[in-house]
This record gives C-alpha cells, structure tokens and sequence, in this order.
C-alpha cells in the first residue's frame, strides 16, 4: 500500500509510520517540517520503505501544488492510505489568544487536512478502496468534558471533526472513506509542551497500534463517523 501520513517526525505518527513501515507491501510518505527527524525515521529497521518529506503544512496553497505534489509523486502514483496527523496545540487562557495563535492552529489542524486532501483525491480510489483517517481530539468532540486553555486546539478539533463527515459524503462516489479518530490524552512532546508534569495513561506507540490497524482495515468496516478513542 501507499501511504501518507503527515506529523510523522514524533509522537503518534512516529510510531505510526513505523508500523506501517514494516511490511514489504507498503511504501510510506512521512511528512513533517522536521526533516531531521524524519530522516531518523527513515532510517529505522524495516522490510517497507518510508519516504521522509520535510515541508511545513502551515505554509501556504502554493507549496502544496508547486513543492509537496512533486515530492510524494517522484515516489509514487497512488494513494491507499491518508493520515492526517499533524496537530499544533496553544495552551493559553481565552482573553490571552492572538490572532497568530489562531492561524497557526488552524494552519496546522483545519487547513492543512483541507489542503494535503484536495492535492492527493485525484490519486486515491482508483483501484481499491481508499482511507482518509483525520486524527482529531476528545476536546474536539460533542459533549466531552473540555479543558481551559484548550478554546483553539478544541475549536479547530471540533471543525475537523465535521469536516471528516462533509468529505465522507463528496467522496461517497469516489470509492474513499473519511474517518475522524478523536483521540485522548497520550503522552506526545505536544502534550508534554502544553502540560509540563502531567503523565496521559496512554503511550504514543500503543495508540499507534490502534491508528494504523484502523488505517488498514476501518475503511470496510466505517465512513463519515467521528469515533472517540480512550485506551487509558
């Protein structure tokens, strides 16, 4: 399979695009503006080949076209599997918020999604059934308990959310699924960042687990469903 997942330099699409890397059938495109990292990633042992590709996904529609089409196509020319996992979280209390908090979230969690997935639509579905997997947030989800601080990230999560089940019904016809996975509290650098000193009962490599399972086999099961996942 060919698979593109973006945040891939740490966290959950680290270990995700390490799964994912160890079989012989599956070519994975790992994106992060990261490239150091993501060439560590590469580097990993593994029968797959992952592909590291720095570019940063709150730049603008331009690059998408012009830089990061070319690169993914150099190496392949289709798409299995999307995941969209890159996320930007701001920790601040609603009165201190600037607008550039603002658009680096939705830069990063909303228009990115939007972006990566108009760019690679045209390459998915072709021959079998393809995956869109938007990661998103508890804090995103209708009726979880939110956090302070959180009002953003939350915001653009909740947007991601039902942006997965608008995509799932233009794509209906398009043989591709959209699944939106509103993840817990795991322990990632993000969360680490955000919450010095607070442990989440989940590590990154186990929600991997669960992410690139879903990403494999969800699509003929799932479409248009926002599913919130607690493995704490």
């Amino acid at each position: 399979m060919n698979i593109v997942i973006t945040g891939a330099s740490k966290g959950i699409g680290y270990e995700t695009a390490k799964l994912l890397g160890v079989s012989a059938e599956n070519t994975v495109i790992a994106i992060s503006r990261d490239q150091a990292k993501l060439d560590d990633l590469a580097s990993t042992d593994g029968a797959g080949t992952i592909i590291p590709i720095g570019f940063d996904l709150a730049t603008g529609r331009d690059s998408f076209e012009n830089d990061l089409k070319k690169q993914i196509l150099e190496h392949i020319d289709s798409v299995d599997i999307l995941i969209n996992n890159a996320g930007y979280l701001v920790n601040k209390p609603f009165e201190e918020i600037a607008d550039e908090d603002m658009e680096e979230v939705f830069n990063v969690n909303l228009f990115g999604i939007i972006r990566i997935s108009q760019l690679l639509i045209p390459y998915m579905g072709r021959a079998t059934r393809a995956h869109i997997i938007n990661i998103g947030s508890i804090g995103g989800y209708q009726g979880s308990e939110k956090f302070a601080g959180l009002s953003v990230y939350s915001a653009s999560k909740g947007a991601v959310a039902t942006l997965s089940e608008c995509m799932a019904l233009e794509f209906r016809e398009k043989n591709i699924a959209v699944n939106c996975l509103a993840l817990g509290a795991v322990q990632t650098e993000m969360l680490t960042k955000a919450f010095p000193g607070f442990e989440a009962p989940v590590k990154a490599s186990d929600m991997a687990k669960y992410v690139a399972e879903f990403a494999l086999k969800g699509m003929h099961e799932f479409n248009g469903q926002v599913i919130p996942v607690e493995l704490g």
